[in-house]
């Protein structure tokens, strides 16, 4: 009870309610005033024109000395009108006609009725009007009662007549008064007065009732929307937002709040993220320190085999070049089914497979920079799959193409990326031991769409290499691209394929990305930008 008398809304309710009662009522009184002036004078005239009437109608009997005819009148008035009695005096006071037989002939008491003796002197005769002179007064009953007094004057045509004197000897005659019982008057005001209280006290109701819904609706819920929402702030309840009811001052202030809120909630969740991930975010700074400085222990180490595979191949294709030569002079000069034929042969062989391995320990050591230029890879990537699609043929492989046609001109080394694509096609061909499928798609990604780990984000071109071979072991993929490493067999490869393919791509401002599953096959990625943006000047 004590916090509803302290709310705003029962404030401002009682408060209104108050002022309006005054109002209303102080308004209720001076219309009631005024109705009763106006119909108490409405009642006023009638009797004043009444008394004209009544003077007129009896005017000729007058003139004729009829006094029945004259009572026969006033006796009619009183029965049509509402009228207590009518009554005509003469001039000294002496009722000479009157509806009431029993007062004929008396004289009336001035102390009892002293305002109509004032039409009796001539000074009040010329002060007075001569129709509807009023008095209220109550009767010996209680009743309150109207009189209207009209002077009846000695006229010319009535001077002439036997009964009466010269006007100037009796200006006056007598006088006709009109009683009116004010009952039904009095009904009507209070009725009045009765229905003019209860509109003011419906309306005080109503007025009452729509400014405190107004008041509610406008002040009072976006004030409590308000207050709950400061207390689930202070309780630490930052998820829920007020309801915005309005774009007056009190819509801004709650949109205001609800920015507060936001606000608030950003920076503890900031603040939560941040005590959360600090020691994710070291940990993830210590790996990439480690991973730094396994990089360049693995620069420093595939610059050291680059060199000792410069070497190695210097020292050793000189011999093998004579070896060959002589093999060759010695094979003419024996017929070709001689068993020493057959062993020149796989000496032959053999020696020339050591001779393309050491081709590629020279290329793999030598620095060289791609010589780029706007090539169509499209094309590109056709001609290579032309070049091993009759090795596929023989083994059962489908290669497929899903080339994009939108695809723009790429600044690259045609001959170096075609080693690439040749390279994965060769590897998916080996991974596939009986029957499968290779599948080479390129298409244009966005900026949005293209990994993290690339340095430039911007337009590129995607080549995906996916085959249904064996698939490489999670163990395996993170030494893949290292020099040497390969998980063909003896004799099937160097190792050397993979690792020359990363720095080709990494010289065009590119990478590789792998995901392989064992048995389902394997998936390569290749990104490279489509301009000079994405030049790094690096060299294979």
């Amino acid at each position: 009870m004590v916090e509803m008398r302290n709310s705003l809304k029962f404030k401002v309710g009682s408060y209104l309610v108050v002022v309006l009662t005054i109002a209303v009522f102080i308004f209720s009184m001076v219309l009631v005033s005024n109705n009763r002036e106006e119909l108490m004078q409405q009642v006023t005239d009638n009797s004043g024109q009444l008394s004209r009437v009544v003077i007129s109608s009896t005017r000729f009997a007058m003139l004729q000395n009829q006094p029945s005819y004259v009572d026969q009148i006033i006796q009619d008035v009183s029965d049509q009108a509402d009228i207590e009695k009518v009554r005509i005096l003469s001039k000294e006071g002496v009722i000479i006609h009157s509806t009431k037989k029993a007062e004929i002939g008396k004289k009336i008491d001035m102390e009892a009725e002293a305002c109509l003796a004032c039409h009796l002197d001539v000074k009040s005769r010329l002060e007075s009007p001569m129709f509807g002179r009023s008095r209220f007064f109550t009767n010996q009953n209680g009743k309150r009662m109207l009189g209207s007094t009209a002077v009846i004057q000695n006229e010319p045509t009535c001077a002439s007549a036997a009964c009466h004197a010269s006007t100037d000897e009796q200006p006056v005659l007598g006088v006709l008064d009109i009683i009116y019982p004010l009952d039904k008057i009095e009904s009507t005001l209070r009725a009045n007065t009765f229905s003019i209280f209860s509109m003011s006290f419906g309306f005080i109701i109503l007025a009452g009732f729509l400014v405190s819904y107004l008041v509610h609706r406008l002040v009072y819920l976006p004030l409590n929307d308000l207050d709950k929402g400061a207390e689930r702030l202070a309780a630490g309840d930052l998820e829920n937002t007020i309801p915005v009811r309005s774009k007056d001052e009190f819509g801004q202030l709650a949109k205001s709040f609800n920015s507060m809120t936001r606000a608030l909630r950003k920076s503890r969740v900031d603040l939560e993220d941040w005590g959360r991930t600090l020691e994710q975010k070291v940990k993830e700074a210590t790996h990439e320190l480690h991973k730094a400085q396994a990089e360049s222990a693995r620069s420093e180490k595939l610059a050291s085999v680059g060199l000792l595979a410069a070497g190695i191949a210097h020292e050793l294709n000189n011999p093998l070049t004579g070896v060959l030569t002589f093999s060759y002079l010695v094979r003419k000069n024996l017929p070709d089914d001689s068993p020493d034929a057959d062993d020149l042969d796989l000496v032959i062989r053999e020696t020339k497979r050591c001779a393309s391995i050491i081709r590629r320990l020279l290329d793999f050591s030598r620095e060289k920079a791609p010589e780029k230029a706007f090539s169509d890879l499209n094309m590109l990537i056709e001609d290579s799959v032309q070049l091993v699609a009759q090795a596929a043929q023989v083994n059962n492989i489908e290669i497929t193409t899903d080339l994009d046609e939108e695809l723009p001109a790429i600044w690259l080394d045609e001959n170096l990326v075609k080693q690439v694509i040749m390279n994965m096609l060769v590897n998916a061909q080996h991974a596939i031991e009986d029957e499968g499928r290779i599948n080479i798609r390129t298409r244009l990604i966005g900026a949005g769409d293209c990994p993290d780990t690339i340095g430039e984000p911007g337009d590129m071109a995607e080549i995906t290499i996916t085959d249904t071979g064996s698939g490489i072991p999670e163990n395996d993929l993170q030494r893949i691209f290292d020099p040497f490493f390969t998980t063909k067999g003896v004799g099937k490869g160097t190792g050397l394929g993979l690792s020359v393919s990363h720095g080709t791509i990494e010289a065009h401002g590119g990478i590789i990305e792998v995901e392989s599953t064992v048995g389902k096959g394997t998936e390569f990625r290749i990104f490279l930008p489509l301009g000079e943006q994405g030049d790094r000047g690096g060299e294979v």
